[in-house]
């Protein structure tokens, strides 16, 4: 008989062990990434986000952003700890009331362990507090964070968040938000969806701002400066906010002429898109050094450089246009992003059309004509680019080019049954191109795999036959003639 010997401290384990409950010894750390492949670091495994509430602090003339985030959230797996995407400094987590332990890791994560394991399907409230200079924050190489001559401006894309509230940094996990910001009196801060109220007190003045459907991260803004703030409300009963930072100098009067028009661009849009998805539109333009506009949700950023040549309004379409491509319904993942520059530039060309300055036919001929077989153009798939063609002109042109070949397939019954039904059937959800593809030829009736093959995912040219409005039919004769559109449409192309 040979006896087992049990070394005490395996004793104590074992007893250990067998304190613990089945349910906590099969929690483990969530993912520090979402799982999309142009990004494998954004956003985080293990919950979902419902909800940001962030009261912040900022001083224009120093860059100091401080403030608390409460973020409510619902567990989608056994959680023993969990990451948010953040730069700033930490000073304090709770979770669910109790003190949590923290730590960075990598180039952007804090990682909160509670005292407690954190059931799946439980729902849990999460407070940072934080501080810092997002202006001295980094991460791969860049910052997103925009200073300004009177204050700051949070806005970029695939993402913003990390410099100035910690959260769940990628469009599959949307929440609504409350954004509460004090500044200085005589400074303004913006944010997204509708201002809930102001109040001053001690030489400050506090802006509460909130949005009510739910908001991809990266869609949020926050803009901090001394603007001129105009409201309006468009015929179709849409409130609009916008505002000019009060230093833009010459590009004053053309950023003007073209964001005043986003009531009435909205209206126009609606027709082709369906009803007008939030509770607010407008548009700000801080004094920033950026080349690029961004559709962030209900309160589009642009930059000053972009009236330089006078007022574009095919740009503001475009970013409008997002406001249901993109915003309402948002992707599933990065290599989807046809779904938002796309149709974003196809607006373009139905408001080129409305302007009388070039047909969506006569663009997409021209565009088609522009690029011979052997142009990278062609090489670039706009169903799948890769995170370093994300935003090739190909994305937007060849992307546009492909609704139009859609529609010439389908008919236009077809194709603006398509247009609108889309937005609704997804609204404020996420979606894929596979998705679309499947909405398409349940509204047609038609199988539409090769038209999606050939104009989506083949690097090559397709042959001219597969943009025809008719058997036979190559492309029209003016395909040589450049559209007037054309170089306010191209404006638009740099914007991210």
């Amino acid at each position: 008989m040979h006896r087992r010997i049990i070394a005490p401290g395996a004793l104590a384990a074992a007893s250990l062990m067998l304190a613990i409950p089945a349910s906590a010894a099969s929690h483990s750390p969530g993912a520090p990434g979402i799982g999309d492949p142009y990004y494998p670091a954004y956003g985080n495994g293990g919950y979902d986000v419902s909800h940001y509430d962030l009261r912040l602090k900022y001083q224009p003339a120093t860059d100091e952003l401080s403030g608390t985030a409460t973020i409510l959230a619902k567990m989608t797996q056994d959680l023993s700890s969990f990451d948010l995407d953040f730069l700033l400094d930490v000073s304090e987590v709770r979770v669910n009331g109790a003190k949590a332990s923290f730590t960075t890791s990598g180039q952007h994560e804090l990682v909160v362990t509670p005292k407690k394991p954190l059931d799946k399907g439980t729902s849990i409230t999460v407070v940072v507090r934080y501080s810092g200079v997002p202006s001295t924050k980094s991460a791969y190489g860049f910052s997103t964070w925009h200073r300004t001559p009177d204050g700051a401006v949070a806005a970029d894309e695939p993402e913003a968040a990390w410099w100035w509230y910690p959260s769940n940094d990628h469009p599959l996990d949307k929440a609504t938000y409350d954004v509460s910001v004090a500044v200085p009196n005589g400074t303004q801060a913006i944010s997204n969806g509708t201002l809930q109220s102001t109040r001053s007190q001690l030489g400050s003045t506090r802006y509460n701002w909130r949005q009510n459907k739910p908001q991809a991260t990266y869609l949020t803004t926050l803009a901090v400066g001394k603007f001129d703030i105009t409201t309006s409300t468009s015929e179709g009963g849409v409130p609009v906010v916008n505002a000019y930072s009060k230093d833009l100098g010459d590009n004053d009067g053309a950023a003007r002429a073209s964001i005043e028009r986003t009531g009435e661009l909205v209206d126009w849009l609606s027709g082709y898109f369906g009803p007008y998805p939030f509770n607010s539109a407008g548009g700000y333009v801080p004094n920033t050094t950026t080349g690029y506009a961004l559709e962030t949700q209900t309160r589009v950023y642009y930059s000053p450089k972009q009236f330089a040549n006078g007022a574009n309004s095919s740009l503001v379409v475009h970013e409008l246009a997002h406001q249901w491509y993109g915003d309402s319904v948002s992707l599933k993942g990065w290599k989807n992003i046809w779904l938002n520059e796309g149709f974003a530039s196809y607006a373009q060309w139905l408001w080129s059309e409305h302007e009388g300055e070039g047909t969506t036919q006569e663009l997409a001929d021209y565009v088609y004509a522009s690029h011979p077989a052997d142009d990278p153009f062609w090489t670039v798939k706009p169903g799948d680019p890769g995170p370093d063609h994300q935003f090739d002109d190909a994305v937007y042109d060849r992307g546009a080019l492909a609704i139009q070949a859609l529609r010439n397939a389908v008919g236009d019954d077809a194709f603006f049954a398509i247009l609108k039904g889309w937005p609704q059937e997804h609204a404020y959800g996420n979606a894929s191109i596979a998705d679309f593809q499947a909405y398409a030829e349940k509204v047609s009736g038609k199988s539409l795999g090769a038209l999606f093959d050939v104009w989506l995912f083949q690097p090559v040219k397709p042959a001219s036959g597969a943009l025809a409005k008719s058997a036979g039919e190559a492309f029209a004769k003016s395909a040589g003639v450049q559209p007037r559109s054309w170089k306010k449409i191209v404006a638009a192309h740099g914007a991210h």
